[in-house]
């Protein structure tokens, strides 16, 4: 008998209220990159980070408390907890370093190839069966992204490609996080529990890459960058972060990703609203490329072949 299982989850299509709630999350993860922007002259982004996670830890345990989850309950979660919170520390240290050597529109694409390695692990590890049109669907959704943040910089020496290959690993440290509460007893505790690892030990991680970066803030920072601190650490990490944990647990890992491809589309929406750049023709053909893209990995046809029977078990 073979020793990976089909995890039930596997070829759970998307009920429409998981799709809501994912394009709720893509819009607020999507502005949370303007937010970051905002607040960069009052706050360098390592310290940004740390204040996010030490702002989202007691929203996690008020709504801990609230929900009657026992945080410190033995579950046999504590090992894949630390192993997920210390890649969650790793994950942000990674990629804001690569920040400081790429640029932006680079690292944005980049870093949204996240959900290769989701689905590459969830065939590996989760008995997730990916068909030709579903990989088609993820390579059309991350065209899409490249084409609505433009065409990267020609002008790329050896400290750019070291940042772009900081976030790439950035990336992929954001499918570990998700494929080891997929594959661990992380599965079956409360969101808040393994929410609360991560945020927990990226604190200390987080505190020592700013220390060795030697950020600090020199002044007060303004009420804009306050309020976007506040966005950051309650409304992102606090409650957008817990619902994603939630959903992880509940839907395909790999269908769940494929939906993140949308939010670099949304920060350029709210580039424009917010920071008045200019919508082209360019974005209305990649906003194409990704519904198209999300199509492929989500139609049923595709869900129905991902729940067949694995013949090696």
């Amino acid at each position: 008998m073979s020793s990976k299982q089909v995890n039930p989850s596997a070829g759970r299509p998307l009920s429409p209220g998981a799709v809501a709630l994912m394009l709720m999350l893509c819009l607020s993860w999507g502005f949370n990159q303007i937010a970051v922007k905002l607040a960069l002259p009052d706050i360098p982004p390592m310290l940004q980070a740390l204040i996010r996670s030490l702002g989202a830890l007691p929203v996690l345990f008020l709504i801990a408390r609230l929900r009657g989850v026992k945080m410190f309950e033995r579950d046999g979660t504590l090992w894949p907890g630390l192993s997920a919170g210390i890649i969650f520390g790793i994950e942000f240290v990674l990629i804001y370093r690569g920040l400081l050597l790429t640029s932006a529109s680079r690292a944005v694409v980049f870093l949204y190839t996240a959900p290769f390695f989701v689905a590459l692990g969830s065939y590996v590890f989760l008995g997730e069966r990916l068909r030709a049109s579903q990989w088609g669907g993820l390579a059309l959704s991350f065209a899409g992204v490249a084409l609505a943040i433009g065409v990267p910089q020609a002008n790329v020496d050896a400290g750019v490609l070291l940042g772009d290959l900081l976030i790439v690993a950035g990336g992929a440290l954001w499918a570990a996080t998700t494929l080891i509460v997929k594959t661990t007893a992380l599965l079956r505790a409360p969101a808040e529990k393994g929410l609360g690892y991560q945020v927990a030990l990226s604190i200390p991680i987080l505190s020592l890459a700013a220390w060795i970066s030697g950020e600090t803030i020199t002044r007060m920072p303004g009420p804009l960058a306050l309020s976007l601190m506040v966005y950051q650490s309650v409304w992102v990490v606090g409650l957008t972060f817990l619902l994603w944990f939630a959903l992880v647990k509940t839907y395909s890992a790999s269908k769940l990703s494929a939906f993140t491809f949308i939010t670099p589309l949304f920060g350029v929406v709210a580039s424009y609203f917010i920071m008045h750049d200019t919508l082209t023709l360019a974005f209305g053909a990649a906003a194409l490329l990704v519904i198209a893209g999300l199509y492929l990995v989500n139609r049923p046809e595709a869900a129905r072949a991902e729940i067949a029977p694995d013949p090696n078990v």
